[in-house]
């Protein structure tokens, strides 16, 4: 738990470091007392956490590997980071290599223009990232638009998916025909996010996630949402891996038999009484579901 903690704390004050450099105000090592003790304290309590040097199209990407063993990758969601993560971190770093990264334009990762925003971009990020760390297969596990990702990566580089898990979020691109939010101005981000939450949410989890959401920039928010509604994606392209969807207790993403003629092997569940963020709301629940398709059905 402590080195959860410290990690979290880490990556928000390099967050916060990197939108000082990219709003051109000058930041350095020196300069930063609390981006120094933040790395200080998450090396002392976590040194097992490297971060992997990887990059696409110029853009480098931030990301995080822990434990050993069979690789997982998570894809975090739409205007989130790598943090969304960290319950799982800790408990399957312990059998596993844990990977995590900063999508393209979401926390400390470089951004793209606004339109040069795609899925296939996001999916190139994560080769870069399974490359970097030098895995053959790898179980991607993808939250909301990481879902999407996650099926594209399917798509592009079927060699190496050991198996597919999507986290309230779409693995058939189908579903989203029709789907169109515009451009979201910051307060119908806001309401956006709230519809997000279930009345067992806690307060401390509605505020952290809505920092993490709101604080991301607007040609993120516009580039990525429209990225997932491509309707180029909503294609008939079959995906062979075993494949799960975990879906929340409250859930807008349909589900139905339709969705077998593109997952071949697939699988869903949910987790009652949970909103969007069901693998931070109720982790324990979640981490078991995963841990029974690493076990049981992912092909390593």
């Amino acid at each position: 738990m402590q080195r959860m903690i410290w990690r979290k704390i880490a990556h928000i004050a390099l967050t916060r470091a990197g939108k000082r450099r990219s709003c051109g105000r000058a930041s350095s090592w020196g300069g930063s007392i609390m981006l120094r003790m933040a790395f200080a304290l998450a090396l002392s309590t976590c040194l097992a956490t490297p971060l992997a040097a990887a990059s696409v199209e110029d853009l480098p990407i931030k990301s995080s590997v822990m434990g050993r063993g069979e690789t997982v990758i998570f894809v975090h969601g739409w205007t989130c980071d790598e943090t969304a993560w960290d319950a799982q971190v800790e408990y399957f770093s312990e059998n596993y290599r844990v990977v995590t990264l900063d999508l393209p334009g979401h926390g400390i990762s470089a951004s793209p223009a606004k339109e040069d925003f795609s899925m296939d971009l996001f999916a190139a990020a994560v080769e870069a990232v399974r490359n970097e760390v030098g895995a053959d297969k790898v179980v991607l596990v993808g939250h909301s638009m990481g879902g999407a990702v996650i099926r594209q990566y399917a798509v592009n580089y079927p060699d190496h998916v050991a198996g597919l898990v999507a986290v309230d979020g779409p693995l058939d691109m189908r579903t989203m025909a029709g789907v169109n939010f515009g451009e979201l101005t910051l307060e119908q981000r806001g309401q956006f996010v709230d519809s997000m939450f279930v009345e067992g949410t806690s307060e401390e989890l509605r505020a952290e996630i809505r920092g993490v959401m709101l604080s991301a920039p607007a040609d993120t928010a516009h580039g990525a949402m429209n990225a997932m509604l491509d309707p180029s994606l909503q294609t008939d392209d079959v995906i062979a891996a075993p494949a799960l969807t975990v879906l929340a207790g409250q859930t807008n993403f349909p589900i139905d038999d339709s969705q077998r003629e593109v997952l071949t092997d697939w699988q869903h569940t949910s987790v009652p009484g949970t909103g969007h963020f069901l693998m931070m709301e109720k982790p324990d629940e979640f981490n078991a579901l995963l841990e029974s398709f690493l076990t049981e059905r992912a092909q390593f």
